[in-house]
């Protein structure tokens, strides 16, 4: 994972992920998860106060246009303190309704605004910055599958086998 990148929004980049695959559902159901999304921009956009980061970022993901990559990638160094104004002026919405939310997100809860426009950025453009997974679920995981891994692949070589051969068919030691 790229040092800029603050682990809290690494999580909520995460959680986003798993909540739009956890709405979608299996199969996808693409009707249902417009409309979630719809109900939540109309909710952000009539100033209804819903103070998750995820929640924004999950309703504005598929309607933000990232104008400012770098800019953005710049600003996820701290979780807790940033420029709200200066990311809010990073991206724009094609969607009225979307960008309607934003702006009454970005006067009543400008740090909500930031955090969820920055952990939206994060899990739309994952190759900019999740390189490695150092998370500890990441190295655990890592580390369990390759001892299982090994126990299922790893064959004793013929010399050793033959240490233990006590059959006299010509395989083992002679007496």
């Amino acid at each position: 994972m790229n040092k800029n990148i603050h682990h809290e929004f690494a999580y909520q980049s995460r959680e986003l992920g798993v909540q739009i695959e956890d709405t979608l559902g299996e199969p996808p159901d693409r009707k249902n998860y417009s409309r979630v999304i719809a109900s939540l921009i109309g909710e952000y956009a009539k100033g209804t106060e819903i103070d998750d980061v995820n929640l924004l970022s999950f309703a504005l993901a598929d309607h933000l246009r990232f104008d400012d990559p770098a800019g953005l990638l710049a600003q996820c160094k701290q979780y807790d303190m940033g420029d709200a104004a200066k990311v809010i002026t990073m991206v724009s919405c094609a969607d009225a309704e979307a960008g309607k939310a934003l702006a009454a997100v970005a006067v009543n809860n400008p740090e909500l605004a930031r955090k969820a426009i920055i952990t939206a950025f994060l899990f739309k453009n994952t190759k900019r910055w999740a390189a490695e997974d150092n998370s500890l679920e990441a190295l655990q995981e890592e580390e369990g599958g390759k001892e299982v891994e090994d126990e299922d692949h790893v064959a004793p070589g013929q010399d050793f086998m033959d240490l233990f051969d006590t059959r006299e068919d010509g395989n083992g030691e002679q007496h």
